[in-house]
């Protein structure tokens, strides 16, 4: 096998193994509000939305020290254990204690950092200028299959129900934690770098992945990354994209976990209520692959750069939002166990609910896809501290959003992603700018980024 498919069959085996995890994570989460509410008459006293809140929150702390663990660890071993925090906390639902369910979310938080650094990592090591917006879209239609499979069975297994019984929530527990599992051993399969660089190829590209073993040469990479960190954050291109990455962190939360119990509330739909939530889930997951699969693909032939793509991302997502706002009750968000019987500016429409659930997808897959590609472009030789700081910036606006979805109502959620994607988009295209700028001086073909 040449160095070059090694790489991709690292990039496959990346996104394969994140598919997987989250399956089980985000059909978690998307599910996790419903079946805690249905648990809310029993001991059991947690939100869903207050989890994901520390969930967030824990992540966006720890992304500050990320890099230093995954310097000391090495990206395969930090994913491998990341892994396992994140199939415990899914294990929590199987039988939910209220301090179970918040211990693990901190633990959740950690995990994800030192996840999602590590990925970034492997993913800028196993790429180059020409190949990084190809891996990113492989990589994020791989990732958002997870969408998919884990709602395909909620929407069959629950359709008709109104309430969600002990049995069924073990059930779905058990199968979820056990594919986050598989996921988890998948990573043993990632090939280590020596045996994806090319004859003659520098050692020197990302000195997290060094090999030195002695505890002397691991913290002083520990430390290298940190302080890499702090320096990267306050470049002018980072505080820039850092106004997309805080949209994309809004919109997370939004898409999935909000918007399916939003789906869920309302009794308009009749019993196919709880079904939708896994129906909505797949329409997400739809737009997702669509998007990350499409750009992976035209990237290479894209004379134009990654601002067309964003702009795509912008108009999907504010007809999305026009369309929810007039087809959801203002209160679906934080409606009580029984629901809402509240009507917005249109009768409910399953339809136009499940549609907008595509639009959210395909949006989100035009923002992180570039985010991705282009953190990658710019830091290749500081790929950890860049995506440990993208991850900082998203998760703690997730955090956020999560925190005030238990209090705001629709329009105003609404009309906060609006504000923020709106400047997000601008300086996505400032920074994009500069890029190609840079490019055409040192006399580098634009359409190659």
């Amino acid at each position: 096998m040449s160095p070059e498919s090694k790489k991709l069959f690292n990039i496959i085996i990346l996104g394969v193994s994140f598919m997987f995890i989250f399956t089980a994570f985000q059909t978690c989460g998307n599910i996790a509000q419903t079946v805690i509410t249905n648990l809310n008459n029993t001991d059991f006293h947690g939100s869903g939305y207050t989890s994901m809140s520390i969930i967030y929150g824990v992540f966006s702390a720890s992304n500050l020290v990320s890099p230093s663990v995954v310097a000391v660890v090495g990206p395969q071993l930090s994913m491998v254990v990341s892994g396992i925090f994140y199939s415990l906390y899914i294990a929590v639902f199987i039988q939910p204690a209220t301090w179970a369910f918040y211990t693990a979310s901190v633990f959740i938080g950690i995990a994800a950092a030192v996840l999602w650094t590590a990925q970034g990592n492997c993913l800028t090591v196993n790429s180059d200028q020409n190949t990084i917006g190809r891996n990113s879209g492989v990589f994020w239609a791989l990732l958002q299959s997870s969408l998919f499979f884990g709602n395909l069975y909620i929407y069959f297994a629950w359709q008709g129900k109104t309430h969600i019984s002990e049995s069924d929530r073990r059930t779905v527990f058990i199968a979820l934690t056990v594919i986050s599992l598989v996921g988890t051993v998948l990573f043993f399969l990632i090939r280590k770098r020596e045996d994806t660089k090319a004859p003659g190829e520098e050692d020197s590209t990302n000195e997290i992945l060094g090999d030195s073993s002695s505890a002397e040469n691991k913290m002083t990479r520990a430390v290298a990354a940190f302080k890499k960190s702090i320096k990267l954050s306050f470049t002018k291109e980072i505080m820039l994209l850092s106004v997309t990455t805080a949209y994309t962190g809004l919109e997370l939360t939004f898409f999935s976990g909000v918007y399916g119990t939003c789906i869920g509330a309302v009794n308009r739909f009749g019993s196919e209520e709880k079904s939708l939530i896994g129906l909505s889930g797949i329409f997400i997951g739809v737009g997702e692959i669509l998007g990350g699969g499409l750009f992976g693909l035209l990237s290479k032939n894209n004379r134009f750069g990654r601002n067309p793509v964003v702009m795509l991302g912008m108009v999907v997502h504010f007809i999305a939002f026009y369309l929810i706002f007039f087809n959801m009750p203002n209160d679906a968000p934080i409606a009580p166990m029984r629901g809402t019987d509240d009507v917005a500016y249109m009768i409910p429409s399953k339809e136009v609910a499940i549609f907008c659930s595509f639009l959210l997808g395909l949006g989100d897959s035009c923002f992180n896809t570039q985010l991705l590609s282009i953190l990658g472009f710019l830091y290749s030789e500081d790929s950890a501290p860049a995506f440990a700081i993208f991850k900082f910036v998203q998760s703690i606006c997730a955090a956020v959003a999560y925190f005030y979805s238990n209090y705001f109502l629709l329009q105003w959620q609404l009309l906060i992603m609006v504000v923020v994607g709106f400047f997000g988009t601008i300086t996505f295209f400032t920074v994009e700018w500069e890029a190609a700028a840079a490019l055409a001086a040192r006399g580098s073909d634009y359409s190659s980024i």
